[in-house]
């Protein structure tokens, strides 16, 4: 009887939620999915996907995995991989990304990086390049006279 429960909680992680008229000012860490439909000022990271619903607020830093949004964030957001706004979020700040997907109707007033946070260029200076490279990433050939 009890034995069942205890598998599924172990098995599979439920997302954590903040609900509507539920407001958090701090710092939030976790390994599990996150769903905002209430307010939170402060920091989220998680190594999971992020969701904030329609009437969800966060003003502040987010660190996931993905995410996507129906609500209003205001503050800097790093998505390891795809960023999806819905077409009632409300977007500004900063944002680095790989992957993004708007919808019609959505507010993004936001720098956008579609590269990891740090990396200055897709191809940084000092990184080898493949043998016989030119400048300007062709391939020379030396032509032997025998």
């Amino acid at each position: 009887m009890f034995s069942d429960h205890k598998k599924q909680i172990e098995g599979g992680s439920q997302p954590n939620r903040i609900e509507a008229n539920t407001h958090i000012t701090g710092d939030i860490s976790s390994e599990a999915d996150f769903r905002i439909d209430g307010q939170l000022q402060g920091n989220l990271k998680t190594t999971g996907k992020v969701v904030i619903g329609a009437t969800g607020k966060i003003e502040g830093h987010i660190c996931c995995l993905q995410a996507d949004i129906a609500g209003t964030f205001s503050g800097e957001l790093e998505v390891t991989e795809i960023l999806s706004l819905q077409e009632t979020a409300k977007v500004e700040g900063t944002i680095y990304t790989q992957k993004i997907a708007i919808s019609p109707g959505a507010v993004f007033n936001a720098q956008c990086s579609m590269k990891p946070k740090g990396v200055s260029t897709l191809h940084p200076q000092g990184s080898p390049k493949p043998q016989g490279a030119t400048e300007a990433g062709e391939t020379s050939s030396a032509a032997s006279h025998g």
